[in-house]
């Protein structure tokens, strides 16, 4: 006869669907029809830059002290800087 394992990394999940996901505490929000693109999806290039650690982390903190987020900020800029209207 064999001993039956009840090691807890040796018990089997159970089968079956996962319940569904509660809305209010769901943190991936599903795209709404009546949205408007957000800049992040209109702009479909990807520019890579290196910078040091401590600038990245200076950007990083004025992003979230003006509750934005990095890439918007950066974006908006690059368009005041290079926009297509400046010389």
């Amino acid at each position: 006869m064999s001993e039956r394992s009840t090691h807890p990394s040796q018990r089997r999940a159970p089968i079956g669907r996962k319940p569904a996901a509660d809305p209010a505490t769901t943190w991936v929000r599903q795209p709404d029809a009546n949205d408007t693109p957000t800049r992040a999806s209109i702009y479909t290039a990807r520019l890579t830059i290196d910078v040091t650690p401590a600038l990245r982390g200076r950007i990083k903190v004025t992003a979230f002290r003006r509750g934005v987020t990095a890439a918007d900020m950066l974006r908006e800029l690059l368009e005041r800087e290079y926009g297509e209207d400046s010389s």
